[in-house]
């Protein structure tokens, strides 16, 4: 169960899972602000600590506010698009095909169906983007292993939010001791 909180013009989701300490989090674009409570945590409790944090709370919205955002793609013609850091423009060919994506200089194709969406560019070009990765990934890991000393038995793939990759250094730990 989700609660809200007030401190002066701020609004806090607060809610409570298990775990062992606080985590408060300000959220991209707009500043949204949540906080994770220990499971049996007094809301007053919460609202004082919360209290103590507003300084930081008011700084990383500021910041949010002060960054420059991308627009939201719409996967049209000449649109920007980045792959590998390096920008391209975006070429949309309509053809009653399998739609597909294809990389040139400076620019990426995108072959669609007429009249496909929005919704469905996307998901083309978000599977284009994971197959490029399923590519990439074996040699990175493989060179990472060996300066890291660890063996990666397993990875996956999936589309973040916030965070970019993670990584539990228990088991890599543990890989490394049954590998040692």
């Amino acid at each position: 169960m989700v609660e809200t909180i007030r401190l002066g013009d701020i609004a806090i989701a607060v809610e409570r899972k298990s775990v062992k300490h606080v985590h408060l989090s300000v959220h991209p674009p707009r500043g949204r602000v949540t906080l994770v409570a220990p499971n049996g945590t007094r809301l007053e409790v919460v609202r004082a600590y919360a209290a103590t944090r507003l300084g930081w709370i008011r700084k990383q919205q500021a910041g949010l506010r002060g960054q420059a955002r991308e627009t939201r793609r719409q996967y049209v013609e000449r649109e920007s698009h980045y792959l590998w850091g390096r920008r391209y423009l975006l070429s949309v060919i309509h053809k009653d095909a399998r739609p597909a994506v294809a990389l040139g200089h400076r620019r990426i194709t995108l072959a669609v169906r007429p009249n496909s969406t929005i919704a469905s560019r996307e998901r083309v070009m978000q599977e284009w983007h994971r197959s490029l990765l399923r590519d990439a990934l074996p040699p990175l890991i493989a060179r990472w292993e060996v300066k890291l000393d660890v063996k990666v038995d397993s990875y996956f793939l999936q589309r973040m939010k916030t965070k970019w990759g993670s990584c539990n250094p228990v088991t890599a730990l543990f890989a490394s001791i049954q590998n040692w």
